[in-house]
């Protein structure tokens, strides 16, 4: 888990939603913003894979952008983008394992089809015959 806390860029606005007047003064919504194509902490490699996997959430200039009014104070709402934008990044770094294609075993083949014998018998033996 890489920690780039220091290539973040944080910019505040005003929050929406419950506050009373406090809303109206108080800039509570916290935007962090990291670029992805300057980086220094990640490889290129590891940069094409978070694009790759972050494309709807990094605008034209290669900027991650997001933002964060869960909390009614500044400081909190800054604390929960950051825990944010890294989980977000380090889930993206994460390369699925290939899947390996198997067979089933004989056993199970031959299971299976004993199985759809007897109920096909079972269902056979229902009939009314004259």
């Amino acid at each position: 888990m890489k920690d780039f806390i220091t290539e973040l860029t944080f910019k505040t606005s005003r929050s929406s939603g419950a506050g009373g007047q406090n809303v109206n003064k108080v800039e509570t919504a916290v935007t962090v913003m990291w670029n992805v194509d300057a980086s220094t902490y990640f490889s290129d490699e590891e940069k094409s894979l978070i694009q790759q996997k972050l494309k709807n959430r990094i605008n034209q200039e290669g900027i991650l952008q997001l933002t964060v009014t869960e909390s009614r104070t500044q400081l909190q709402n800054r604390k929960i983008a950051t825990e944010k934008i890294l989980e977000l990044v380090n889930k993206a770094l994460i390369v699925p394992k290939k899947r390996l294609k198997t067979k089933p075993a004989k056993s199970q083949i031959e299971k299976r089809l004993n199985t759809k014998k007897k109920l096909s018998e079972k269902k056979e033996n229902r009939r009314f015959r004259l």
